[in-house]
């Protein structure tokens, strides 16, 4: 009796689906196995490529997008649309309001002679269907425009004079010019500043209340965008003040050393707020903690003018008296990119965009600078392998990024010589003031010399 045993054959059995194309235009699908031990050269390949990818962002670096050169004076506010990407506002020196689309880099309109002296502040209302304006003319305009795609104002007869100009739906008289103001985020509330920060209603003639706490001039305020009761202005007796709307008098008070020019709340983070201060720095600070600034932000060699943070909350943008634009990472003390023109003056408003895509600067020129938030970025719609494949090399410069050879590539900026020169002597100034320090420590009692804490020494007083 005898049993016959098959053989066992070993066979490559494969299915065609996994390695055939289905068109002529569809990639080699490759087959790869993950083990290290096959690849022993993973990491220095994985370095080439990203050096490569610094080297190509520094080649591709074309930030500048276009400019909007139709006003006449320079620019001295900006406002972006609370729900519109590609809508803001532009107020000039010389009494001229422009709306603008973006995306076709033109006008949707013009008022020429909104205000007779500086706009001073622009909002729009908590709906985009109007916007404010005030002026050192002493005073406050609403202005209706059309809730379509385009946002054009409605042409009725009743809303344009003899000389076809369009005219403000409300207008309100102050005793005091205007230096500023801000809209609530969801209320028909806005607020002004000037000789008193006074609160309006869009359907009252009359404030309809007043904020004094014995100060000269207060020259911006500035609404929180998430707890929207709060709001804090700064004045020119170098103070940034908070307040409550639930309550009748001002929270508190901080003096600062120098003079703070613009104030920003974080638009994520409810607490934390940035100041454009006089001393070429900017202050980040927590309201549950002002007796010491969050971080303070480094690189500007004058006065910081404006500036704005993105919606995400992660990055803002400074424009400066010494004519470049920067944008700093929030938790960052130095910026991660500088730009400048050689036309481009004093940069009195920035502006990032609703989606952070784009920066926008206006200076002294007359002029609206749109630039990329990310300079190598291209612009356009990109195929799918595109976008894998730079978040491939994203990655890759995230995970090599302290390497020294990557390290210096990515950082460097040619900056212009005026402002190499003016950074190269406020380092040299930096090192005489800590090298002077040093020697009276070491010739000095022990303890009876502290040493200078960065983030308290820029505060003068905190009342509360």
């Amino acid at each position: 009796f005898f049993i016959q045993v098959m053989p066992r054959v070993r066979v490559l059995s494969r299915n065609e689906d996994e390695y055939l194309r289905e068109t002529n235009k569809d990639m080699f699908k490759v087959q790869t196995n993950p083990n290290p031990m096959l690849h022993p050269l993973d990491k220095p390949r994985e370095y080439t490529r990203a050096l490569r990818a610094v080297k190509l962002d520094k080649i591709f670096a074309k930030p500048f997008v276009a400019a909007l050169q139709t006003h006449q004076d320079g620019i001295y506010c900006m406002k972006k649309h609370p729900s519109k990407l590609t809508t803001i506002l532009s107020g000039a020196c010389d009494g001229e309001i422009k709306l603008w689309n973006l995306s076709r880099k033109e006008e949707i309109f013009s008022i020429p002679e909104a205000h007779t002296r500086f706009v001073r502040g622009l909002c729009f209302s908590s709906d985009g269907q109007r916007f404010i304006s005030c002026s050192d003319d002493m005073l406050i305009k609403i202005w209706s425009t059309n809730n379509d795609d385009d946002l054009e104002l409605i042409d009725d007869e009743h809303e344009r004079d003899e000389n076809n100009n369009r005219v403000a739906i409300k207008e309100y008289i102050g005793k005091e010019p205007f230096l500023g103001i801000d809209h609530q985020l969801d209320s028909s509330k806005f607020g002004t500043c000037g000789h008193l920060v006074q609160i309006w209603d869009e359907n009252s003639a009359d404030p309809i209340h007043e904020y004094s706490w014995g100060c000269e001039s207060i020259t911006c305020l500035k609404f929180n965008p998430v707890e929207t009761n709060l709001f804090a202005s700064c004045g020119t007796d170098r103070n940034i003040c908070l307040y409550d709307l639930r309550s009748e008098t001002p929270l508190t008070k901080l003096y600062l050393k120098m003079r703070t020019n613009d104030i920003c709340w974080n638009p994520m983070e409810a607490f934390n707020f940035t100041l454009a201060n006089e001393d070429h720095n900017l202050y980040t600070f927590d309201i549950r903690k002002l007796n010491k600034a969050r971080n303070v932000h480094k690189d500007h060699v004058l006065a910081v003018l404006s500036l704005d943070y993105d919606p995400t909350g992660r990055e803002f943008v400074t424009g400066s008296y010494d004519r470049t634009l920067r944008i700093f990472k929030e938790n960052s003390s130095r910026s991660r990119e500088i730009y400048y023109t050689k036309r481009m003056q004093r940069i009195f408003s920035v502006l990032f965009t609703q989606d952070s895509e784009y920066v926008l600067s206006g200076s002294d020129d007359a002029n609206i600078r749109i630039w990329k938030a990310q300079a190598s970025q291209s612009v356009g719609v990109k195929h799918p392998r595109e976008k894998r494949k730079l978040l491939y090399y994203k990655q890759l410069k995230d995970r090599y990024e302290h390497v020294p050879e990557i390290r210096r590539i990515a950082k460097y900026r040619h900056v212009p010589k005026s402002i190499k020169v003016a950074r190269e002597k406020k380092i040299i100034m930096s090192q005489s003031r800590k090298r002077k320090e040093d020697n009276v420590r070491k010739h000095s009692k022990k303890g009876s010399v502290p040493f200078r804490n960065t983030r308290k020494d820029s505060i003068v007083a905190n009342v509360e």
